[in-house]
């Protein structure tokens, strides 16, 4: 019989070491149920460290199965779990940026707080999601996008999914999913819901190889660029993105957050083929605004004023419809 790993006390901030030696006794299973609950609820009532963070999603890297993607690919993700139950901003996001000619590695999943995660709307909107996990790797090569379903490149992390449940709450690893992309992209737009968790978080993804991100976090607590109000950026490498955005910035003017609220993913669905045909709307402002910010993470465009041109255009011109259309016939 295994004797079961001991998990350390999570009274004082961790070493890279023991946090380390931690997350894998988790994800390989040698840590008992009741030990991966009591370390995962003190990490959280303690308060998670950037090393901490950072260690936990190395040890889900190491574990997690990859794919190659282009030079300069992007991935444009929040944590989720912001109550707020927008629209599906990034996965339009991801498939505007890809059709101005960046290559999008979109990790996602389906809805765990929400109505309608990415994977539960893009399958509404007629993206055979099996097919399109396994090529992924092809799609991106090939037409500059792929999503890349959580559960087909985390094997690890569906061991403790149950213990999650038990649990109940957030725990460090409802913010390891930005940080575990399968693609390796160095380029990333990550929104997360706890502006206070912002800088933190910066760290966590730049000791984890990010050259030119940048975490954002919508005052509203919300897990992208708020169209209603001021948003926290920080940023990873010389990316030319403010401390502070507000939809002016890109030119756009603000709405509430009400204007942009989803539904289930048949509503979802049918608001972003609206949005990709060039209705006016709310959305899409909201849209433009989180795709300039990341056009301007890309080296596409200079700032987000461009950057909102670029994806007007984008839209516009039917690029993007037609991208999401033959991404549906591909996979």
């Amino acid at each position: 019989m295994t004797t079961a790993v001991l998990l350390p006390s999570t009274e004082s901030p961790l070493s890279h070491e023991s946090a380390a030696e931690a997350f894998e006794a988790i994800l390989d299973g040698k840590a008992s149920e009741e030990a991966i609950i009591t370390f995962l609820i003190g990490l959280t009532e303690r308060g998670e460290t950037s090393i901490e963070i950072a260690e936990a999603a190395r040890a889900m890297r190491h574990r997690m199965v990859p794919i190659d993607a282009p030079a300069g690919a992007i991935d444009v993700c929040g944590t989720g779990g912001d109550g707020h139950h927008t629209l599906n901003v990034s996965t339009a996001v991801s498939l505007v940026v890809a059709a101005a000619g960046v290559p999008v590695a979109k990790h996602g999943n389906r809805a765990a707080s929400s109505k309608a995660g990415a994977a539960d709307t893009l399958e509404a909107l007629g993206l055979d999601m099996a097919r399109a996990g396994a090529m992924a790797e092809q799609t991106l090569a090939d037409i500059g996008i792929a999503f890349l379903f959580a559960g087909n490149h985390h094997p690890a992390i569906r061991r403790i999914h149950p213990i999650r449940q038990k649990i109940g709450r957030r725990t460090i690893f409802n913010l390891m999913g930005p940080l575990a992309n399968p693609a390796h992209v160095e380029r990333q737009l990550i929104g997360i819901a706890r502006p206070d968790y912002a800088p933190l978080y910066a760290e966590a993804l730049e000791s984890l190889g990010a050259t030119a991100a940048a975490v954002i976090s919508g005052e509203e607590e919300l897990d992208e660029i708020s169209i209603a109000g001021p948003t926290r950026v920080v940023r990873i490498g010389s990316v030319a993105l403010p401390d502070r955005i507000t939809p002016a910035d890109a030119r756009l003017p603000a709405s509430p957050l009400d204007s942009i609220r989803g539904g289930d993913p048949a509503h979802n669905a049918l608001a972003l083929r609206r949005l990709l045909a060039g209705e006016e709307s709310a959305y899409r402002d909201a849209v433009l605004l989180n795709a300039a910010a990341a056009l301007v993470i890309a080296d596409k465009v200079s700032d987000l004023a461009d950057g909102a041109v670029l994806a007007a255009n984008t839209i516009d011109s039917g690029a993007a419809r037609r991208l999401l259309d033959a991404w549906i016939a591909y996979a």
